[in-house]
């Protein structure tokens, strides 16, 4: 464990933690809504800090992160821990869970990067639970590895506070952030938490400069309603910029929702379809098809083919331009 950062010491060895905008008061012997944090005799520790339960080399695509040295590997992290509670959650194993529920073997950012050198991989991603709860562990490792010629990315549902957001901002190329919905009504009911702190976030990685792509998992009857899907697609290219990834994701029946059915492949369609009168690049994933291309926004040519997260078939995109008309295409191309 490690003393984490981003608390405040209250009355009666009661803590506040302000590294999300829960900001829990924790008493004495008792864990945050996270799991990850909890106060010993007045003090605020990350129990996840070395502490991962998944380390894997997985396709950039995965995360999903299209514009970001596509067909390459990233070394991935998890740990336990999240500070949301979303019914649908599919990690809910690693995400509901307590450190003492998944004792393992410590491993330190040094040795973290050293796995990460001998995969071979191009980036370091924190993702699988929240990032945001194993924040030390994160931002230590990304120290070490940008030293190490690393890239590093965050896949995160956007719930943390301006101020450790920012000092994270400085080691952090790439953010593929879960917009879970346009609605607050959804966010409070199906994630127990709030929409506004999402945007905030949004509006930070763009203006520290951080790539940003984001990800919208289309629950039938929750957040499928396309006149909300409109709205945050306009709002995104208003605020954001028309050249930010937007990720259509399809819903498969998990953890308490599993009496939802999977997203119609005709919402899906739909959705991309508004999507692109406002945004330049739009995919839908969890499903094989080939919404989940590239094409140049002027010449209108293939750019980028994908299968999945089986890897890129085809890359023409020449030093962050289309190779047929030499338009500029955004994202972290090498």
């Amino acid at each position: 464990m490690k003393e984490a950062k981003y608390y405040k010491k209250i009355e009666d060895k009661k803590v506040r933690c302000e590294l999300c905008p829960r900001e829990c008061i924790i008493s004495d012997g008792k864990y945050g809504f996270c799991s990850a944090r909890k106060n010993i005799e007045g003090k605020l520790y990350s129990m996840v800090y070395e502490k991962p339960i998944a380390l894997n080399d997985d396709p950039i695509e995965k995360k999903p992160l299209f514009h970001f040295l596509p067909g390459t590997r990233a070394f991935s992290i998890g740990t336990v821990g999240c500070n949301l509670a979303c019914l649908h959650c599919q990690n809910w194993e690693m995400s509901r869970a307590t450190p003492e529920q998944y004792p393992v073997e410590s491993v330190s950012p040094e040795k973290i990067v050293e796995l990460a050198v001998a995969s071979g991989c191009k980036s370091v991603s924190f993702t699988y639970n929240e990032p945001t709860v194993f924040y030390e562990y994160a931002l230590d490792t990304a120290k070490l590895a940008k030293k190490a010629g690393f890239k590093t990315t965050f896949v995160s549902n956007g719930y943390i506070n301006k101020e450790p957001l920012i000092e994270l901002s400085k080691y952090l190329d790439g953010d593929n952030v879960d917009l879970k919905g346009f609605n607050p009504d959804f966010y409070k009911k199906v994630c127990s938490a709030e929409l506004e702190p999402v945007l905030e976030t949004l509006l930070t990685l763009k203006e520290k400069g951080v790539w940003l792509e984001i990800t919208n998992l289309v629950i039938p009857g929750f957040n499928d309603n396309f006149k909300e899907i409109e709205d945050m697609c306009v709002w995104i290219s208003k605020n954001l910029g028309k050249n930010v990834p937007l990720h259509f994701s399809r819903f498969f029946p998990m953890y308490k929702m599993t009496n939802v059915p999977d997203t119609p492949l005709q919402t899906l369609q739909k959705a991309y379809s508004i999507a692109k009168k406002h945004l330049d690049y739009v995919y839908v994933g969890n499903i094989v098809t080939e919404m989940e291309n590239t094409y140049c926004p002027n010449c209108k040519k293939l750019l980028i083919e994908r299968g999945g997260f089986f890897g890129v078939y085809q890359n023409n995109v020449i030093d962050g331009k289309c190779k047929f008309c030499n338009y500029e295409i955004a994202g972290v191309w090498k």
